[in-house]
């Protein structure tokens, strides 16, 4: 079996854990930088090119794709496909994932627990888009921010229409979401590989922050997640496609709250916190599933 990780740095934990568990899976693996790949399309003979070589044999390929060039990526991903690799997420579904607004309008059509979130073009709608998800407080979020930034807490109406009055004149969109007290700064991550919650943690925001996420500071730690939150993080990657996902989710009156479905879960945090082997469980997803099969790995998850 050959697998390719489409990673811009071969350095990265989560794609040296991934080449590590190919490894020790004794399958072949290859990193390709997306930014280093031609895309070749003919008649009836997709072909991508990583350098100077046309990459060729390819059974399985895990997009680590980040948002930044989500554009270029997919484009690569979708090339893959047409040659018939199987992806370990498709490139419609980390699409999907990557819009926000659109995540969260496809998870509220599903029934599926999600801050009230409003979104609005002109200043003059600003306000009452505040009083539709609650009044201030508000979270502010950039529709494509990643690992909490672009993420904004704004304590009055006044605070929130300076921020968006700056973030407009650099022509950002931004949701305007209710601010969910009685979370306290907690959330929890599930990673959900293949249908199945394989490994989950508790994250608390540092003193003085709102935002739980390890790269600002907050603490982790491994945790056996209720029936209630499984299932909203099984149901939420369903709904967006997602084979392998980073479903976060809040506590709230209400029950259980997606604040965002990731489709390139980072690795390290979960592994450190849970001791995991979710790396692993990924590429174990890949063999399984590749059109060749696996002899030691057909028929898992």
């Amino acid at each position: 079996m050959k697998i390719a990780i489409l990673s811009r740095k071969p350095t990265l934990y989560s794609t040296r854990r991934l080449v590590e568990a190919c490894g020790q899976r004794d399958a072949d693996v290859q990193v390709l930088d997306p930014l280093q790949c031609v895309v070749k399309v003919s008649k009836k003979r997709p072909e991508v090119f990583h350098g100077n070589e046309r990459v060729t044999g390819l059974d399985g390929v895990v997009p680590r794709i980040g948002a930044s060039i989500t554009f270029y990526g997919l484009a690569v991903l979708r090339q893959f496909e047409m040659m018939g690799v199987f992806p370990a997420n498709e490139s419609q579904a980390i699409s999907r994932s990557r819009d926000k607004l659109r995540s969260l309008q496809l998870l509220s059509r599903h029934d599926i627990g999600i801050p009230p979130t409003a979104f609005a073009w002109r200043r003059e709608d600003v306000r009452s888009a505040i009083r539709r998800v609650g009044g201030a407080p508000v979270i502010l979020k950039l529709l494509e921010g990643t690992q909490g930034k672009g993420v904004i807490l704004a304590e009055s109406v006044k605070s929130a229409e300076s921020v968006l009055d700056a973030m407009s004149s650099l022509r950002q969109n931004i949701l305007i979401q209710a601010f969910i007290e009685e979370a306290e700064g907690k959330d929890y991550r599930a990673i959900v590989v293949g249908g199945e919650v394989v490994a989950a943690m508790s994250r608390l925001a540092g003193e003085g922050e709102f935002r739980s996420n390890l790269h600002r500071g907050g603490t982790a730690e491994g945790v056996e997640l209720p029936a209630d939150y499984v299932a909203t993080a099984l149901h939420a990657a369903e709904v967006l496609g997602l084979n392998i996902a980073g479903v976060d989710m809040i506590p709230s009156k209400e029950g259980p709250m997606v604040l965002e479905v990731n489709s390139s879960p980072g690795l390290e945090g979960i592994e450190g916190a849970t001791g995991v082997d979710v790396a692993g469980k990924m590429i174990d997803f890949v063999l399984a599933r590749a059109p060749h099969g696996h002899p030691t790995t057909r028929g898992r998850g």
